[in-house]
């Protein structure tokens, strides 16, 4: 019999529609983890509210004694937590100085790390250049080393310690001309050490008197 509904189209399923509209938004919440997730990798102090503080880290790999440039240096925001202590905030607290030790791209660096220019004084250091008795012990020493700085005994004074716990800025090494092989009366390396000004004069002046080595810490 035909009658007014039956001439009605048919209703969608709307169970079915309750279904496929469930899918999409589970997919779009889906999408916005991942994105969020995403953006707290790559920026995770802004990400989270915590504003980093700048820090000076290196441009690329640098080596042991190498005097810092501004272009070797670049400025990161890094989040407290994980920033070092004594990081330095500033291109120019490290530019013209002496890097202690090899430092990789990207290390922050503190001030620990660098060294104050040789001869200036700076940060209450002096550099020191000193010969050492045994010239073997020279071989063994790379920029960035602790030593403690020993002077031999003699007639008048016994071995005493000079300085405690002091870096070596850079070892120089002369070369032997035409493949001649160095001599006992050839100078030895010369030994660039970092110390405190309180004690540098004292070194320099011991060295000239009496023999000098280093113990390795």
């Amino acid at each position: 019999m035909d009658t007014l509904l039956s001439r009605l189209p048919a209703l969608p399923d709307l169970s079915r529609l309750r279904g496929r509209r469930a899918r999409l938004v589970r997919r779009w919440l889906a999408a916005a983890l991942l994105l969020a997730g995403s953006l707290l990798l790559i920026h995770p102090a802004s990400a989270r509210g915590a504003p980093g503080t700048a820090t000076v880290v290196s441009a690329r790999d640098l080596p042991a004694g190498a005097t810092l440039r501004a272009a070797d240096l670049r400025l990161a925001d890094l989040p407290d937590r994980i920033r070092p202590t004594g990081a330095l905030g500033r291109i120019d607290e490290a530019a013209g100085r002496l890097l202690s030790g090899a430092a990789r791209a990207g290390e922050p660096l503190t001030d620990a790390r660098v060294l104050g220019i040789p001869g200036t004084g700076e940060s209450g250091r002096a550099a020191v250049p000193v010969r050492l008795a045994d010239a073997g012990v020279a071989d063994l020493l790379r920029p960035g080393q602790h030593v403690d700085v020993v002077a031999a005994p003699d007639a008048l004074h016994p071995a005493s310690v000079l300085a405690e716990d002091v870096s070596v800025v850079t070892v120089s090494r002369p070369e032997a001309g035409g493949g001649r092989v160095l001599g006992p009366s050839d100078k030895g390396p010369l030994v660039l050490l970092s110390l405190p000004v309180s004690v540098a004069t004292q070194v320099a002046a011991t060295s000239l008197e009496r023999p000098v080595t280093v113990t390795l810490r």
